[in-house]
């Protein structure tokens, strides 16, 4: 069994065949969180989500590019995606509301872009509403006692800033006892991972691994324990589908390559990440 701990099948996407890709995920025993990214997209998330027993799960959240209107057009190692950010200002109110659903396992995908940031406007007035905002989910998550799901695309030092000073602020209601985020699709180095590890999180990987060899060393290192897979889907397709629209049933191929990295069994990557994103979600 695989747990898919990242997907957008929320997304316009798949529009026309949602139903049909979860349920072949499902029929090959892959379980999946359907990430929202703006208000419109975290109630899909959690509409399909309660569309099922068991397997499919929501994460709510306001995505940093959604604080700001503008065409985007970017390029994820070869995945090339085009998409209107609309802007959206955080209510706090609706989405406390949304995350008391039983289907809610995280908030997120939250965090901070500056890669997409319109240099035309006003980058230090953006940058402070991205922290404002990511400060405000931050403590909604902890009031509920959800996990985070963290986006963080070259911003990595502000936003190791804004997680060591909410863990003074707030160490009292942060869990020591087990793991209260994680850093998706990360993209860092060790000396990163191990910042991430020693405030509480963990990271988690995406089909990237599986045409770069920039992580190779990095996998063979850490703590499979501290590791979780994803798709990342729609985008980040995994070899041999590169090119191709991702989704939840490729995740086991970011599970085989971490196999062929350490040198182990695909079924022990397989039974230590799943028990990780159910013990991580509590599902």
């Amino acid at each position: 069994m695989f747990i898919d701990t990242h997907a957008h099948v929320n997304f316009n996407a798949f529009k026309d065949d949602a139903d049909a890709v979860i349920r072949r995920s499902l029929d090959n025993e892959t379980w999946m969180v359907l990430v929202g990214s703006e208000f419109k997209t975290s109630n899909r998330a959690l509409s399909y989500a309660n569309k099922y027993e068991r397997g499919v799960y929501a994460a709510i959240g306001l995505h940093p590019i959604h604080l700001q209107e503008g065409a985007i057009d970017s390029e994820e190692e070869g995945n090339t995606y085009s998409l209107t950010a609309r802007s959206e200002e955080f209510d706090y109110g609706s989405y406390e509301k949304l995350a008391k659903f039983e289907k809610v396992v995280a908030i997120g995908e939250i965090g901070l872009d500056y890669y997409h940031l319109d240099p035309t406007k006003d980058m230090s007035a953006a940058k402070k509403k991205q922290h404002e905002v990511f400060a405000q989910q931050l403590l909604l998550a902890r009031s509920l006692n959800l996990p985070v799901i963290i986006h963080c695309r070259q911003a990595h030092d502000d936003l190791l800033t804004i997680l060591q000073d909410f863990k003074k602020e707030y160490g009292h209601i942060i869990p020591t006892d087990r793991p209260w985020g994680v850093i998706h699709c990360f993209s860092g180095d060790e000396d990163l991972a191990w910042k991430y590890f020693q405030l509480g999180l963990l990271i988690s990987f995406t089909g990237l691994i599986t045409f770069s060899k920039q992580w190779d060393d990095l996998i063979r290192k850490i703590p499979l324990e501290k590791v979780m897979i994803e798709t990342d889907t729609p985008y980040m397709t995994p070899e041999p589908y590169r090119g191709q629209r991702n989704e939840p049933l490729l995740v086991q191929y970011v599970a085989k390559r971490i196999a062929e990295i350490k040198n182990i069994r695909l079924e022990k990557v397989a039974e230590i990440t799943t028990k990780t994103a159910r013990d991580f979600f509590k599902i």
